[in-house]
């Protein structure tokens, strides 16, 4: 009976890995993007990657400023269509759904992407700053993909929903955000799960810490100098965080291959792997790690990352090459 067991499991595991050999690439080539948070960090890089793989994109964020900024960087003609509005309205949000098949005449993809992110003690946490946080990470990449789905299904496209370590493992200091990305996460599986027998394939990404320049916007609470330099002295050291350009590479990767979840980044693997395989041991360094962290402040009030500058962080050469490359020098959070 054991042998039978690992039989059928070894037979699984090789239909499994035969079917994802065999799998057809997604091909990009012509295809329309819609891309939300597009307008600098993550999203401009993900554009860029778009756009070097034959797609024609339309970037979506609320700042019309930005999105300007980056219609020049990307310097693609045409081929670039903007849309100012909010992932948490439904109205912007079908605006430019539409927006984006009226500007290419098709929609293939949806990017969900836009986020926020705070940083600080959960202790200066409010109730509110979590129910803000769940409705851009967690519920727009639902109101986004409900949406488009009519178009994706005509086109059997492919929806992407941008996640992170953090919402694999819980994360010290980005409680909202941690909570909101599990939410992410979650999405992303049973949104998989029932957009499949419509022929909508839907991949969730994971990905660690990455040099966007995008510190800047976030909202940061307790003791903010102290919180942002730690933040944006993490999120842009070489060996701990992953270039902007090779992560868009790895995220749109999956999406080609149709993977159901992937961790970008070594740093997201092996946080992965420490909380899958001794959670209790996870569990404890984080708890260990947590002492010393910057302990709450005596007041909830946040206040930008770009407001809690420092000579530290003003002089870091990578944060400022991230910041100017991915169009996060100018515009409010979006």
């Amino acid at each position: 009976m054991r042998y039978a067991r690992r039989l059928l499991l070894a037979g699984v595991i090789g239909a499994v890995a035969a079917r994802r050999a065999l799998r057809t690439p997604y091909d990009l080539t012509g295809s329309a993007v819609l891309i939300t948070g597009g307008s600098r960090g993550l999203g401009l890089a993900l554009a860029r990657e778009f756009l070097a793989r034959g797609a024609r994109v339309t970037l979506m964020a609320r700042d019309a400023a930005e999105l300007e900024r980056a219609r020049v960087q990307l310097a693609a003609d045409d081929r670039v269509h903007t849309v100012a509005g909010d992932v948490t309205v439904d109205a912007d949000v079908k605006r430019a759904v539409a927006e984006a098949v009226r500007a290419h005449g098709r929609l293939d993809v949806v990017v969900n992407n836009a986020g926020m992110i705070q940083s600080g003690p959960l202790a200066n946490m409010t109730l509110q700053d979590m129910q803000e946080i769940l409705d851009v990470n967690t519920l727009a990449p639902l109101r986004v993909t409900r949406a488009a789905l009519p178009h994706l299904r005509d086109r059997r496209g492919r929806v992407l929903i941008v996640a992170s370590v953090a919402g694999k493992v819980g994360t010290p200091h980005l409680g909202p955000y941690s909570v909101s990305k599990f939410g992410a996460v979650g999405l992303g599986q049973v949104l998989r799960a029932e957009l499949a027998p419509l022929g909508v394939a839907v991949t969730t990404v994971c990905p660690g810490l990455m040099r966007t320049g995008s510190p800047r916007q976030a909202t940061i609470k307790g003791h903010a100098r102290r919180e942002y330099a730690l933040f944006a002295t993490l999120d842009n050291l070489p060996l701990v965080s992953l270039d902007a350009g090779v992560a868009a590479r790895r995220i749109v990767d999956a999406l080609v291959r149709g993977d159901a979840e992937t961790m970008i980044g070594g740093l997201a693997h092996v946080l992965r792997g420490a909380q899958a395989l001794a959670p209790q041991l996870n569990a404890d360094v984080l708890g260990l790690l947590t002492r010393v962290l910057p302990p709450p402040a005596p007041h909830d009030r946040g206040v930008r990352g770009a407001d809690a500058e420092s000579a530290l962080t003003q002089a870091n050469p990578i944060k400022r090459a991230a910041e100017r490359d991915h169009n996060e020098l100018g515009g409010a959070a979006g």
